[in-house]
């Protein structure tokens, strides 16, 4: 980066980074442990779940919202010495630093099925589902304000976009980036960063 300059990650990608890691082992784990008798039946398993899935969407879509829109209130705009992290090196840097813990919490819910069938695996598919609703909720406020929320990628790291470490966000127009608001996949995806100062048009 040059002299002065530093990088921000989208917010709403920090947030449903986990969710795809999150929804689809524990699918597998949910449909490994369907196959499992387990000590109190499939059918308690299986019912033990649903209401864990459900509860796990609705506290991780609940949690800290507050914060953010604290955040988000009293965001100011970039300057033109940012650099803006493209989506992928955001997903990629997140798994890159969970993957020992995906793949332990993938083991527990699988190990776990032996006492209660399916049921960690959909505790961690609710809780994916609660990261997307998060996400979603996010891009509707970047919709009605016509702005991009973003988030230092040195904080985000440390404690997610809303930790600790993160004292404020910057805002930029729609068009900077390479994720559409609330994070999902842009239909045309830039190769490389981009720095907000060369993508005026858009704040």
């Amino acid at each position: 980066m040059g002299r002065g300059a530093y990088g921000l990650a989208r917010v709403a990608v920090v947030v449903r980074a986990p969710a795809g890691w999150l929804w689809w082992p524990g699918l597998l784990a949910a449909g490994i442990g369907v196959l499992v008798p387990g000590l109190t039946g499939r059918t308690i398993g299986l019912l033990a779940g649903a209401v864990l899935a459900v509860g796990a969407a609705l506290v991780v879509y609940a949690a800290r919202r507050g914060r953010y829109a604290e955040l988000a209130g009293g965001a100011s705009r970039a300057g033109k010495a940012v650099i803006l992290q493209d989506r992928s090196v955001t997903l990629r840097t997140w798994r890159r630093a969970h993957r020992w813990w995906l793949l332990l919490a993938f083991l527990a819910a699988v190990g776990s099925s032996f006492v209660l069938p399916a049921a960690d695996g959909l505790l961690m598919a609710g809780a994916a589902l609660g990261l997307w609703g998060k996400a979603l909720w996010l891009g509707r406020w970047e919709r009605k304000h016509e702005a991009l929320l973003w988030v230092r990628t040195e904080s985000a790291g440390r404690g997610g976009a809303a930790g600790k470490d993160v004292s404020a966000y910057v805002l930029t127009g729609t068009a900077a980036g390479d994720a559409r608001p609330g994070g999902a996949r842009a239909g045309h995806v830039r190769a490389g960063g981009a720095r907000a100062g060369s993508a005026r048009s858009g704040r």
